[in-house]
């Protein structure tokens, strides 16, 4: 199975890396920003299954998008990638809807673990158990 992912960080090294921890054949189109207004641009016109958003960017930060995110009932999973590690951040972004919070600097086994918990990555095993 691949779907449509959104990546939004301000740094280009970040986004390079979070698409690296993508398992393969996930990306069926994969779509970079560096910011949260062209992030709600890319959602406005495209579906998007699964965005990975870092909180700390200019012109329009991580939480400020997921505001507008559920302000405007756009239907998109949301991952949180960001070095912000403070509870009341992890608090909040939980009800702003976001499925869950990956730290900083980004280990690609906590992401895939994280992937799977939601049912994003199904194992060989669960495939054969469920035929």
């Amino acid at each position: 199975m691949s779907f449509n992912v959104l990546i939004c960080d301000d740094s280009a090294l970040a986004r390079k890396m979070m698409k690296k921890s993508l398992p393969a054949g996930f990306v069926e189109n994969a779509y970079e920003v560096s910011n949260g207004v062209d992030a709600l641009e890319v959602l406005a016109h495209h579906s998007i299954d699964l965005m990975l958003l870092d909180l700390t960017m200019p012109v329009l930060g991580g939480i400020s998008v997921l505001g507008e995110i559920k302000r405007r009932g756009l239907e998109t999973f949301v991952i949180v990638v960001s070095g912000d590690i403070q509870p009341l951040i992890h608090r909040k972004v939980a009800s702003l809807g976001a499925l869950d919070f990956v730290q900083k600097p980004l280990q690609p086994e906590r992401l895939q673990s994280v992937l799977k918990k939601f049912g994003f990555v199904i194992t060989a095993e669960e495939k054969a158990l469920a035929s």
